[in-house]
């Protein structure tokens, strides 16, 4: 066997045990001859070979990336493919959802983010030059945790405009809003404790209960009706819960808001249990009513409530800005975040500061509202013209995103390899619950303009969709 066949056959190997996956750039030509101590010319064969079998896309500029067919590939020649059973960890998955929609060849409705031209870039550029500008050389370390004291004071003051009595010394500034989830989530648990979550619920709360090793237990959901609060009641007198992490406002994926009454007796539960909220409202600016929702916060006389929010979904992901209205436990979180990340950007803090005090905000939030409802109205409307008419489509007050969901029987892993070999990156329902009926949704961004490009993925979905309500039917008739 040749050098390059010897190699070629190492990669496939590599390849059938995900060390690369789909869609997933591999090492350089010259990356892989250092490592693998023979010539570039060697190398560029055997990347050659794979190409020419499938194995490989040469991208220009951009190298060789895993071809997103490549189950099919390894299957073809009677490899072992990657398992199908069990079913892949969440964070596996997730990088994989991630991976693809990465890839500026794909049409990106898996993000977990708005369109990025709905923010206003160019003035937080020019806000971020002049706060730098003004930064004094201490900043590094005034601005440690809990934060900057002015992004603080602002923060408290659209609470306090909402009715909400929040103090600056209350809220601790993270690295987005993942972080302040995170780091919630630790001060109230230790590994093994009990903590209820929606089902289906935003993936970052399994992530993280996997990372800590701390027992999930799910509570059903639904698009119409919210979170099964008689579920959670039982369940918090059947388990010693320590803790919920729960959307009350646009949840992800299915879109629903509790309402005030409910948000008050769920908030009434956990206090009559000792249990906490941690209560991820990332959401709550991107509101199509008159007014903007309340937290479950506004409902906790008790301080139990640990509210987490964010700047990402309505203003920069970039600059990885959230929050958490900690209350009590605001100086063991302080503790926990030196421990992690120190602190949040100082930069990106007073960046942000300046632009809420003279970037025009609320201007922005209300342009942004009005484009979402517009686009989520256009969307939903294409998708009811383009697939089965099975398909049920949840319609939010709120938020980017909606869930689609198909009789049973749908594989929506089957779904999202499909796509994926059309360049269309969807949210398959398995990375938002652990529950097998999780196969028969699918999460979809609508936060993208319904031009030719948008129209034509959605018109291909249909027909991948009709394609595997088909082909499921077959196979179990």
């Amino acid at each position: 066997m040749n050098k390059y066949q010897s190699l070629a056959l190492q990669l496939k190997q590599q390849i059938c045990e995900q060390i690369w996956r789909s869609g997933e750039k591999i090492p350089s030509v010259r990356a892989c001859s250092r490592q693998a101590q023979v010539s570039t010319a060697t190398v560029l064969q055997a990347y050659q070979l794979l190409e020419t079998e499938g194995w490989l896309v040469a991208k220009p500029q951009s190298g060789y990336l895993v071809a997103t067919n490549i189950r099919q590939v390894i299957q073809a020649e009677g490899e072992t493919p990657p398992p199908d059973a069990p079913p892949m960890r969440i964070n596996d998955l997730l990088y994989d959802v991630f991976q693809r929609t990465k890839s500026s060849d794909f049409m990106p409705f898996s993000s977990a983010f708005p369109e990025a031209n709905l923010f206003p870039q160019q003035e937080l550029v020019r806000s971020l030059a002049s706060a730098s500008r003004k930064m004094k050389e201490n900043s590094a370390l005034t601005n440690l945790p809990p934060g900057s004291y002015e992004l603080r004071r602002l923060i408290a003051q659209r609470y306090v405009q909402q009715g909400l009595s929040v103090k600056p010394d209350d809220i601790v500034i993270t690295t987005g809003g993942l972080e302040a989830l995170n780091l919630s989530l630790q001060a109230v648990t230790q590994p093994g404790d009990y903590v209820a979550i929606e089902s289906p619920t935003f993936y970052g709360a399994l992530q993280a209960i996997e990372r800590l090793k701390l027992i999930p237990v799910e509570i059903p959901a639904s698009v119409t009706s919210g979170l099964d609060l008689d579920v959670l009641e039982e369940k918090l007198a059947a388990y010693p819960i320590k803790a919920c992490w729960l959307m009350t406002n646009f949840q992800n994926p299915l879109g629903y808001s509790l309402s005030n009454a409910q948000k008050q007796r769920l908030v009434s539960l956990l206090n009559r249990h000792e249990a906490y909220l941690i209560e991820d409202d990332v959401y709550s600016e991107l509101y199509f009513s008159e007014q903007k929702p309340l937290p479950a916060k506004a409902f906790d006389p008790q301080d139990r409530v640990l509210l987490c929010s964010s700047f990402s979904k309505c203003l920069s992901p970039g600059f990885r800005i959230g929050w958490v209205v900690a209350g009590k436990l605001s100086d063991q979180i302080q503790r926990q975040q030196f421990l992690s990340t120190i602190s949040s950007s100082v930069p990106a803090q007073l960046g942000i500061s300046h632009y809420l005090l003279h970037g025009g905000y609320d201007n922005h939030l209300r342009k942004l509202r009005t484009t979402l409802q517009h686009r989520k109205t256009a969307m939903i409307t294409a998708i009811k013209q383009a697939f089965p008419k099975q398909t049920q489509v949840s319609d939010p007050d709120g938020g980017y995103v909606v869930w689609l969901s198909f009789p049973p029987p749908f594989d929506c892993q089957k779904f999202y390899e499909l796509a994926s070999q059309a360049n269309i990156a969807i949210a398959p329902g398995t990375i938002f619950s652990l529950q097998q009926d999780a196969r028969q949704h699918i999460r979809l961004n609508y936060s993208y303009p319904l031009n030719p490009k948008t129209l034509t993925a959605i018109n291909t979905l249909g027909d991948l969709a009709a394609r595997c309500l088909r082909s499921e039917s077959e196979a179990s008739s």
